[in-house]
């Protein structure tokens, strides 16, 4: 019913940038909201930012939050995460995630549809 596919990873030196990019293919997009999770090695996966399809509103961890920009491309059916200014804490596994519901959720028991993932890495 819901498929996502993460895009846009790779290696970066830090204070560099990256653009993360989720394609969503869904029956229907009410009531629906997209989120980027994280997970670095031996760590639990970690909420990043959340937004609803309309584009508004969004949620940002304190982690991510000053440097991150979540937004939605409808036209592309998209949901897109640039973070700037990479430290190599950001190092992780980068995952979309997806649920129908009202509001934005932080918690990754919340969402039901995953992607497989792609991976970042930044250099110091």
């Amino acid at each position: 019913q819901v498929q996502l596919v993460e895009s846009g990873g790779g290696l970066v030196q830090a204070g560099g940038s990256l653009r993360l990019s989720c394609a969503v293919s869904a029956r229907t997009f009410s009531r629906f909201a997209v989120g980027w999770f994280r997970q670095a090695p031996g760590k639990e996966r970690e909420f990043v930012a959340a937004i609803r399809w309309s584009g508004y509103p969004t949620n940002y961890a304190d982690s991510v939050k000053g440097r991150s920009t979540i937004s939605t491309d409808n036209a592309k059916n998209t949901v897109d995460l640039q973070v700037n200014s990479l430290k190599p804490e950001d190092t992780a596994v980068y995952y979309c995630a997806a649920r129908y519901g009202y509001g934005l959720e932080y918690s990754r028991l919340q969402y039901e549809y995953w992607g497989q993932g792609t991976q970042v890495t930044v250099s110091s």
